[in-house]
């Protein structure tokens, strides 16, 4: 996979969050883990930008526990972050297709999250799109270098852009 900056996941996402309002952002993964924690970390930073119609949740290693929240929030989109090997530079974020979806190394769910993010989609009837974010799986116990992480900090620039013009747009 090439890196948000270098592709269109950028113009992807806009398409696949176009004429949403309300967007729920789910973060998952295991904060004490060093390769699992991107998806929550990164929902953390989603959160502190106050957008309106944009609500965080923090599901840790169980998102299926946030199916009667997330039906109360009544979202035009749910956006899943997660760490998720891609096979791509650590700190790399994309968008996971839902047949790509599979388990591995990283995953500490107790269910597959692509059932999960179908019961979501079925029982909210929402959109559903799930974000990878690129750990570093070769460093288990240390996370991102300091490139990886001047790396991934570009690539949730361009994130927080994308989130932030919807949360203008909710404003107006």
């Amino acid at each position: 996979m090439k890196p948000l900056h270098q592709n269109d996941f950028g113009a992807n996402l806009r398409r696949r969050l176009g004429g949403s309002l309300r967007i729920a952002i789910v973060g998952i993964g295991d904060e004490l883990s060093q390769v699992d924690r991107l998806g929550m970390s990164v929902a953390q930073e989603i959160e502190k930008l106050h957008l309106p119609g944009i609500k965080v949740f923090l599901a840790g290693t169980m998102p299926e526990s946030l199916t009667s929240p997330l039906r109360a929030f009544s979202p035009d989109h749910v956006l899943f972050l997660d760490s998720a090997d891609m096979g791509a530079r650590p700190g790399t974020i994309d968008i996971i297709k839902p047949g790509k979806i599979h388990a591995s190394l990283v995953s500490t769910h107790a269910l597959p999250l692509s059932v999960v993010m179908k019961y979501i989609a079925k029982d909210s009837k929402t959109r559903v799109t799930l974000l990878g974010i690129q750990p570093n799986i070769a460093q288990h116990d240390t996370g991102l270098s300091g490139e990886e992480v001047e790396y991934l900090n570009q690539n949730l620039a361009d994130l927080y852009t994308i989130i932030r013009d919807i949360g203008d747009k909710q404003a107006r």
